[in-house]
């Protein structure tokens, strides 16, 4: 979303980040769909939720602080409050580009 809103062209910085040590297979797939704007589910959001929800919980219960599951979470409730809880969970991008008020790719 960065690099994007900074007018670089998202599949180039994909790449460039690809050749280092942010290679990671979620960067290589979840990352080609951000920028294809392909977000049929594979894992869904409203599923992300359910499994988020129970780690807080868990955490609550131990006493932990799970501060960026909490972030990711209230990503997600964003996604579903959107009408975007059956998509992928690539799809949070969707969250940030909604606050950010610029989109990643185009449609």
């Amino acid at each position: 979303l960065f690099a994007s809103k900074a007018g670089a062209d998202p599949a180039k910085v994909r790449q460039a980040l690809m050749g280092g040590f942010a290679a990671s297979r979620i960067l290589e797939v979840h990352g080609e769909r951000m920028i294809k704007r392909t977000f049929a589910p594979g894992f869904r959001i409203k599923l992300h939720q359910k499994d988020l929800g129970l780690a807080l919980q868990g955490a609550r219960e131990l006493g932990v602080s799970l501060p960026q599951t909490a972030s990711a979470a209230q990503l997600m409730q964003a996604c579903a409050a959107n009408g975007m809880a059956d998509l992928d969970h690539s799809a949070l991008v969707r969250a940030l580009e909604l606050m950010a008020g610029h989109d990643v790719a185009a449609a």
